[in-house]
């Protein structure tokens, strides 16, 4: 068990690296130039070559990724001066070189001047909150549809399920967002009670900010119409191959009642595949909940990183990568685990 964690740690660590090394290069190599962004079109030339060196991008390709890597590592091995680097815990002097333990440092944004780190930790607890409420449903639902369809299977119910799975995983969720945006919150507003737009903490009259679980409603459903289609039907597959399955034919011809079989054998057997799936589509409702936050003004971590985007802010962009992709990696080194406590096939 401890090997196989240290494997899965050791490979998730070369994962990160290499999705940072691939995408900073990407961003650094692009002819897009921040320092004029920060400043605008009307300014000198001398102005704009010192933004650019106190940024660092008049250094080569490779230092900027270097220094980068150096910034967000919490190990450093250096014969420098540690003066120059920044959240440091303490450093260990090993000969000719010092070795610094740190905070990661995710930089500045360019255009606010604020902590990246502090940005990302405002905007992305709601971000985990409405994809949480969404998966939850997703899962609910889907699990649920899928096993009335495999128990009806060829029936009437059987099809219709499957139908609107299929025209539910059609519809993109912006789609989905600006339909539940139209209908509910603002033609049946006055039944539903559920605001167009609003984010989960919103300020009161007295500019206290106060919570508001009512406008998670419309954009968790919004961003759970997709994965519910997608669990419905994997569920339903799953369910049809475990029911041929020798251990549930011997289980029926005991004459153990049929709800007893789903939930012991059937639903518990087929929970590998829908596992995958959840946990996929959790971390993709992580980094893919940018529309609809757009669409309800949910003011998250994918708005956030929409605006780094769209005002090329470079700091802010990588850190949102950043954060993406180690919530990547942790979901799946945790279903791992997970799957060796469902399943014993696999322990």
């Amino acid at each position: 068990m401890l090997l196989n964690l240290l494997k899965s740690f050791g490979l998730s660590v070369l994962s990160l690296l290499t999705v940072i090394v691939l995408i900073s290069t990407i961003i650094f190599m692009s002819p897009v130039d921040p320092a004029r962004l920060s400043f605008g079109q009307q300014l000198d030339e001398a102005t704009l070559q010192a933004k650019r060196a106190s940024l660092g991008l008049d250094k080569p390709l490779g230092t900027q990724i270097g220094y980068y890597l150096r910034d967000i590592s919490p190990l450093v091995f250096t014969t420098e001066s540690a003066t120059s680097l920044e959240n440091i815990v303490t450093q260990v002097s090993l000969g000719s070189h010092n070795l610094v333990i740190k905070k990661p440092y995710l930089r500045e944004s360019y255009q606010t001047g604020r902590s990246v780190a502090a940005m990302i930790g405002q905007a992305l607890p709601s971000t985990l909150i409405l994809a949480l409420a969404a998966i939850c449903i997703a899962f609910f639902l889907g699990t649920l549809g899928g096993m009335l369809a495999a128990r009806n299977e060829g029936g009437t119910l059987d099809q219709c399920l499957v139908a609107v799975s299929t025209l539910g995983y059609s519809v993109p969720s912006y789609v989905s967002a600006i339909f539940f945006a139209l209908v509910f919150g603002y033609l049946l507003r006055g039944i539903t009670g559920l605001n167009l737009q609003g984010g989960l903490t919103v300020l009161n009259d007295m500019g206290d900010e106060v919570l508001m679980l009512r406008n998670l409603i419309l954009p968790a459903l919004a961003l759970g119409i997709r994965p519910v289609s997608v669990i419905l039907q994997i569920t339903r597959s799953a369910a049809l191959e475990v029911k041929e399955q020798p251990y549930v034919l011997l289980a029926t011809a005991k004459g153990l009642s049929k709800r007893i079989i789903e939930r012991r054998y059937i639903f518990r057997n087929a929970l590998n595949p829908v596992l995958t799936a959840t946990t996929g589509w959790f971390a993709s409702l992580l980094s893919g909940a940018f529309f609809v936050e757009s669409v309800f003004n949910f003011r998250g971590f994918g708005q956030l990183t929409v605006n780094a985007l769209l005002n090329y802010d470079v700091p802010l962009l990588l850190g949102c990568i950043l954060t993406v992709s180690i919530m990547f990696i942790l979901i799946n080194v945790v279903m791992d685990m997970l799957y060796k406590l469902i399943d014993p096939r696999v322990r």
